[in-house]
C-alpha cells in the first residue's frame, strides 16, 4: 500500500513540475498575469506582474493520469470516480472562464457573481444527476449520533449549498502565497484517509487514488507558489479545489466533518459575510480588511500568517481524523 501511495504521489508530483516549467515561462512571454485589487496591501504590488492560471499544473496531471490508467484497466470505471472528474473539470473550466475573462480586459473582475453563481449551480446539479444515477441515496449521515436522515429532495439543495459555498470558500481563501495550496494538501490528505475506510463506497479506492495523484501536483504546484510566488492558481485552481473537497465530503457522507477539515476557509468565508453585512448596516468595518488574512498579513507578515493557518488547519484536519476513522 505505502508503494502505491509513494508511487502515485510522484507520479503527481513528476507531472506537475513538468507542466510548471512549461507554462510559466509560456504565461510570462504572452503576458498572463494577475490583475491585483486597489484594496490590497501595498506590499501586493511586487505580485502584480505574477502569472496566473497555475491552477492548470494540479488539474491536468489528475484527470489525464486516472483516464489513462482506466483505459489500460489500471483502475476500475465507477460514477462516484466519474462524479469526482466531472466536478473537478467543470469547476475549474468555470474558474479558467473567469481567469480569461480578467486577462482579456485587464481588470480584476471576470464572470459576474451572477453568472458564476449560476455556472456554479448547474455544476451541482449535473453533480446530483450522476450521484442519484450512482444508486446514492439522499441521505444525511449525522455521525456522532449514529443517525440517517432520509431527507429526500432537500439533499439536493445540500449538495448545492455544499459544492458552492466550498468552490468559493477556498477561492476567498486564496490570497497569499502558498495560503491554499497548502491547505487543500492538508486537506486532501485528510479525505483520502477517510476514503480508504470507505469501504463501503464504490470506487473508494479509485477515488483516493485520484486524491494522492492529486496532492503530489499540489506539492509540485506548491513549489513554484510558496512566497514569493512565481506563479498563482487562479480562480483555475481555487473554484476546482474548493468543489473536489465539498464533492468527497458528499461522497464520504461528511459533509459535517468539511466544517472541521476546512476550518481555515471557513473562518476565511465568515469574516467575508460579517464584514458586508455589518457595514450594509452599520457603514463601519469591524475588520480592518478581509478575508481575514489580509487583516493579520497587514500586523504579522505574510509568512508568518501562511504558517500559523497551516497548522490551524492541521490541528482541525486532526481532530477530524481522530473523529472520522479512530473513532
Amino acid at each position: 500500500m505505502i508503494k502505491i501511495v509513494f508511487s502515485y504521489l510522484l507520479v503527481g508530483l513528476v507531472f506537475s513540475m513538468f507542466i510548471a516549467n512549461i507554462l510559466i515561462p509560456l504565461l510570462k512571454r504572452n503576458n498572463i498575469r494577475q490583475e491585483l485589487s486597489i484594496y490590497l496591501n501595498k506590499k501586493h504590488e511586487s505580485k502584480k506582474n505574477t502569472p496566473t492560471m497555475g491552477g492548470l499544473i494540479f488539474l491536468i496531471p489528475p484527470i489525464l493520469i486516472t483516464l489513462i490508467l482506466m483505459i489500460f484497466k489500471k483502475i476500475n470505471f465507477s460514477y462516484n470516480l466519474l462524479i469526482v472528474l466531472i466536478t473537478f473539470f467543470m469547476y475549474g473550466l468555470i474558474g479558467f472562464v473567469d481567469d480569461f475573462l480578467i486577462i482579456k480586459y485587464r481588470n480584476n473582475k471576470g464572470l459576474s457573481e451572477a453568472s458564476k453563481f449560476f455556472l456554479q449551480i448547474i455544476s451541482a446539479i449535473l453533480f446530483l444527476y450522476f450521484f442519484l444515477k450512482a444508486g446514492n441515496e439522499p441521505l444525511l449521515w449525522i455521525h456522532f449520533l449514529n443517525i440517517k436522515l432520509d431527507i429526500g429532495c432537500l439533499y439536493g439543495f445540500l449538495i448545492l449549498i455544499v459544492l458552492v459555498s466550498s468552490s468559493n470558500a477556498v477561492n476567498i481563501t486564496d490570497g497569499l502565497d502558498g495560503l491554499a495550496a497548502g491547505l487543500s494538501i492538508i486537506s486532501f490528505i485528510t479525505f483520502t484517509i477517510i476514503l480508504i475506510n470507505t469501504g463501503w463506497l464504490e470506487g473508494y479506492m479509485e477515488i483516493a487514488i485520484f486524491l494522492i495523484i492529486l496532492i503530489g501536483s499540489l506539492i509540485g504546484f506548491l513549489f513554484f507558489n510558496l512566497y514569493p510566488a512565481k506563479i498563482f492558481m487562479g480562480d483555475t485552481g481555487s473554484l476546482a479545489l474548493g468543489a473536489l473537497l465539498g464533492s468527497i465530503a458528499i461522497l464520504t457522507r461528511h459533509e459535517i466533518l468539511l466544517i472541521l477539515i476546512g476550518i481555515v476557509f471557513v473562518l476565511e468565508t465568515l469574516s467575508c459575510l460579517i464584514q458586508r453585512i455589518y457595514y450594509k448596516f452599520t457603514r463601519k468595518r469591524i475588520f480592518l480588511m478581509t478575508p481575514i488574512h489580509h487583516t493579520f498579513e497587514h500586523k504579522m507578515g505574510e509568512v508568518f500568517v501562511v504558517r500559523i493557518f497551516y497548522l490551524i488547519g492541521l490541528i482541525g484536519s486532526l481532530l477530524a481524523l481522530i473523529y472520522g476513522v479512530i473513532l
